[in-house]
C-alpha cells in the first residue's frame, strides 16, 4: 500500500508514526511518500526509515517529495501533519492577543491563536481534499492537524472519508489511572464530547464506578495540585474531561482572564498554564537542533507501538482486526444534544468494512453547554475561513470564552483587524478586504439625550410604582 504523508517536515511525530506502521503485522509492504514543501527535515526523515528497514530487513520503501500530488497520486492512506505558517505565524497568534490582555498557553486550538491558524490551514486542507477526490478518491484522511475541530468541520463539506485523531483520551486514561490506582487496560470507559473537551461520561472497573475515587483524589492537595483547572472543572460541572489544564484553562472563561485567576490556577509544570508554554518550548527546541539531524542518533530498533491510533485504524481496516477508539467526525446524531453539523469527538469502531460511529445520547446538559461556547467559536471561524468573511473573524473572536471575559467588543475588533493584517501572508482568502474599524463616539458631559420610545407596558408599570409608593 502507499501512505502519504503531508506535513513531513513534522519529524519527531512523523518518526513515530511511521514506527508504529512498520511495526504493524499484515501491512507489509508499504511505500511511504514523505511530502513538505521544502526539503529541509524530509531527508532527515528518510534516511532514519531507510536505516530501520535495513536493520530490520523489512520490505517497506519511502521517498521524499515537494509536490503534494505527486505523494497523493495512488495513495491508500492519507496522514496530514502539517502547520501553515511554522514559528513564525504561532508568535503572532501569541504575541498580539497577550499585547491586549489575552493570555493563551497554547494558542492552537481555539482563542484568537487558534481562530487564526484555522483560518491559515483550512483552505490549505481543502484543496488538499480536492486533490485526494481527483488523485486517490477512496484513501482515508487521518488528520492529526490544530485546530482538529475546525479543520475536521471544514473538511466535513468535502467528498474525502476521514476521521481527525489525537492522544488526549489516552493520556487522560493514563491520568485517571494512575489517580484510582486501577491499569488503564481494565478501565471500562465512554467518552464523548468534542477534541479537547471530551468528557469521561463512564469510569468502571469490573462494574465498580470509580468516580467516587477520582473525586475524592482530586480533594486531596497533592493531587489537586497537579490538574487545577482539570480538577475544578470535574468538581463543579461533575465530570473530567480530556486535555491538559495547560489547554483547558485557554477554552474556559474562569481560569486566564486576569492576573488572580492565572495566579491561582495556572502555575502547575510542563505546560501547566504558562503564558505561551508550547510556543517557547517549540523554539527553544528548533534553537537547540538548527542545522542539526534529530534523527542521526536515533535507534535502528522497532519499539513497540505508541498510543497514537493511526496504525490501529489501518490494521483495523487492512486485517479486518477490530479497533476500537476515540475520534473526530461529522456528528450526524452521534451525539444528540450537539449540532449535527459540528465536529464531535466520540468512541468509533473499527473494521474490515469501514469506520463505524456509535450513538452516544444526550450529554450531561451543562458538559453540552460547555461544547457549545466552543462549537459557537469554531463554526463562525470555518465560516471566515472558507467564504473569507472579515466580519466572521470578529464575530469567533467576540464568541470566544476566554477573550470575551478579558477585552470590550471594541478591543476585540482592534486585536482581530491587527492579527489580520500581520498573517495576511498566510491568508489568500482575505486578499483586498479588511475588517472594518469602529471609530469611537465621544459623549459630552452635558449631552441632551435623544427621546427614547416608551414601551406602553413600561409606562404603566412605572405609573403603578409610583402609585405604591404614595399609598
Amino acid at each position: 500500500m502507499k501512505i502519504a504523508i503531508i506535513g513531513a517536515g513534522s519529524i519527531i511525530f512523523c518518526k513515530t508514526l511511521i514506527l508504529d506502521l512498520m511495526a504493524t503485522p499484515g501491512l507489509e509492504p508499504i511505500e511511504f511518500a514523505l511530502m513538505a514543501p521544502s526539503t529541509r527535515r524530509t531527508p532527515q526523515v528518510e534516511a532514519f526509515v531507510q536505516r530501520v528497514i535495513a536493520a530490520n530487513g523489512l520490505p517497506h520503501s519511502v521517498y521524499v517529495t515537494t509536490d503534494r500530488r505527486d505523494a497523493l497520486r495512488g495513495a491508500d492512506y492519507v496522514i496530514a501533519t502539517f502547520q501553515i505558517g511554522g514559528l513564525e505565524a504561532w508568535e503572532r497568534d501569541y504575541a498580539i492577543p497577550l499585547k491586549y490582555g489575552v493570555d493563551q498557553c497554547i494558542g492552537d486550538t481555539l482563542g484568537p491563536g487558534g481562530i487564526f491558524r484555522a483560518l491559515r490551514t483550512i483552505p490549505v486542507a481543502i484543496e488538499m481534499a480536492r486533490d485526494m477526490e481527483v488523485l486517490c478518491p477512496k484513501a482515508l484522511l487521518l488528520n492529526y492537524v490544530n485546530p482538529m475541530a475546525m479543520v475536521c468541520w471544514a473538511l466535513g463539506k468535502t467528498r474525502v472519508p476521514f476521521v481527525g485523531l489525537c492522544h488526549g483520551v489516552q493520556t487522560t486514561l493514563d491520568l485517571i489511572a494512575g489517580y484510582v490506582g486501577v491499569p488503564k487496560e481494565e478501565i471500562d470507559y465512554l467518552c464523548a464530547g468534542i477534541n479537547h473537551m471530551a468528557w469521561f461520561l463512564k469510569l468502571e472497573h469490573r462494574g465498580r464506578d470509580l468516580y467516587p475515587t477520582l473525586r475524592a483524589r482530586f480533594e486531596q492537595p497533592e493531587y489537586y495540585a497537579n490538574e487545577k483547572v482539570r480538577g475544578e472543572t470535574l468538581r463543579h460541572f461533575g465530570y473530567i474531561m480530556t486535555e491538559s489544564s495547560g489547554h483547558l484553562a485557554e477554552y474556559l472563561p474562569y481560569f486566564r482572564k486576569n492576573k488572580k485567576a492565572l495566579d491561582l490556577y495556572c502555575d502547575e509544570p510542563a505546560f501547566g498554564g504558562e503564558s505561551g508554554a508550547a510556543l517557547k518550548w517549540s523554539k527553544a527546541v528548533a534553537a537547540r537542533y538548527e542545522g542539526r539531524d534529530l534523527l542521526v542518533g536515533e535507534p535502528s530498533i522497532l519499539p513497540p507501538r505508541s498510543i497514537e491510533y493511526c496504525s490501529y485504524i489501518i490494521e483495523a481496516l487492512e486485517t479486518g482486526r477490530v479497533s476500537r477508539l476515540n475520534g473526530n467526525v461529522i456528528n450526524g446524531g452521534m451525539i444528540t444534544n450537539l449540532p449535527p453539523d459540528c465536529c464531535a469527538e466520540g468512541p468509533l469502531f473499527v473494521d474490515g468494512a469501514g469506520l463505524h460511529k456509535t450513538v452516544v445520547g444526550d450529554l450531561p446538559p451543562q458538559c453540552a453547554a460547555l461544547n457549545l461556547t466552543n462549537i459557537n467559536v469554531q463554526r463562525l471561524a470555518v465560516l471566515a475561513a472558507l467564504e473569507g468573511d472579515p466580519e466572521a473573524v470578529v464575530h469567533a473572536c467576540a464568541l470566544d470564552p476566554l477573550t470575551a471575559a478579558v477585552l470590550t467588543l471594541k478591543e476585540i475588533r482592534e486585536m482581530a483587524a491587527e492579527m489580520l493584517e500581520a498573517e495576511r501572508v498566510w491568508l489568500p482568502q482575505f486578499e483586498g478586504k479588511a475588517i472594518r474599524p469602529t471609530p469611537t463616539i465621544v459623549i459630552p458631559p452635558n449631552v441632551q439625550r435623544a427621546p427614547v420610545p416608551v414601551d406602553p407596558a413600561l409606562a404603566i408599570m412605572a405609573r403603578m410604582s409610583e402609585l405604591g409608593k404614595g399609598a
